[in-house]
């Protein structure tokens, strides 16, 4: 083992240069191996993209967000990407992902293309794995627009409405919903009732509470799907709510302020120990593997597990158990 490739694909993510610089320093300090920055995820194996990383390279990134390789959505022909692999005269891959580039590495893998994945996205939908790096720092962000939204939503007597990524998982509304307090939580695995979320917002009213703080995932549905989604889930919500209660409704969309900025402490944390263990895979030839998180305890994960699809929230989720317990309305009875 001489030489090791390393890129960064899908959506950008808190806590990519710190795995990069983990990668990078244990590699070639402890294993003398170079390691080769492949730029602009697949895309760069493809069009052969990159530039070797030092220890110098990678100075100073740990608190960057985004990645100094830059990223992209690309989902390239596998043949063509094995071809670019080889061209790179590399010995092995390290692909940081989501669930979308962990499933084309579980194709490459089964090309031949000796690799390891690393977990990362904000949504934390990756299958195999508890928890990835870029979760916490959103939901951090998402519960400080909760906190921000409070404010001007108890002055004006409004429903406000926090719209978060979340197209399939509702991880980041649940979290941040039940951090922030909101009363109102919408998920894509649970489709609402909109008549229970407006009664739910007129029982509120009848206590004395003359405000609702409402948090989406931007993929959720109501029951039936029949509802405009041109401009989103939160815009199409807010004008049922007036509609139905009569009250001022505004919406907020966090949109990509979720994904950008500076990791939190715990995602440079988990992104640094990631990164450590891939190389440890590496070492041992532990290819066709993700690095997993499992309570505690890092573990080793078929790339072709990863690939059967995404980790969404159970509707008996702890977390849902405990907002219910508290009034907490999921739109469901």
């Amino acid at each position: 083992m001489k030489r090791i490739g390393i890129l960064t694909s899908g959506g950008d993510c808190p806590g990519l240069n710190a795995v990069i610089r983990a990668v990078v320093k244990k590699a070639t300090q402890d294993y003398g191996y170079d390691v080769i920055g492949i730029e602009d995820g697949f895309g760069g194996l493809i069009r052969n993209k990159h530039r070797k990383l030092t220890d110098k390279n990678v100075s100073g990134i740990l608190t960057l967000g985004g990645t100094i390789l830059g990223t992209n959505r690309l989902h390239p022909d596998i043949q063509e990407a094995a071809r670019g692999f080889r061209r790179l005269k590399i010995d092995c891959l390290v692909c940081v992902g989501g669930d979308g580039t962990l499933r084309v590495a579980s194709h490459l893998s089964k090309a031949g293309v000796p690799l390891v994945g690393v977990p990362k996205t904000i949504d934390n939908d990756v299958k195999g794995t508890d928890i990835t790096f870029g979760f916490d720092t959103a939901v951090h962000i998402a519960t400080e627009g909760v906190d921000r939204l409070h404010t001007t939503a108890e002055s004006h007597h409004r429903v406000m409405i926090l719209e978060v990524m979340g197209r399939r998982g509702g991880w980041i509304a649940l979290y941040a919903g039940l951090a922030g307090g909101g009363d109102i939580i919408l998920i894509p695995e649970i489709p609402y009732d909109i008549k229970l979320v407006a009664d739910s917002i007129a029982a509120r009213r009848k206590k004395g509470k003359r405000f609702t703080i409402v948090v989406v995932a931007e993929g959720a549905k109501p029951r039936g799907g029949n509802v405009d989604l041109t401009c989103g889930i939160s815009f199409a919500l807010g004008k049922e709510i007036e509609r139905l209660t009569g009250i001022e409704t505004r919406n907020v969309v966090m949109g990509h302020l979720q994904r950008g900025g500076s990791p939190s402490p715990f995602d440079r944390i988990l992104g640094t120990q990631l990164g450590s263990h891939a190389v440890d895979f590496i070492v041992n030839k532990q290819f066709g593997h993700m690095v997993g998180v499992k309570k505690d305890t890092f573990v080793k994960v078929p790339l072709a597990k990863v690939a059967q699809g995404q980790r969404l929230v159970p509707v008996n989720h702890p977390l849902i158990k405990t907002a219910r317990s508290l009034g907490t309305c999921f739109g469901i009875c």
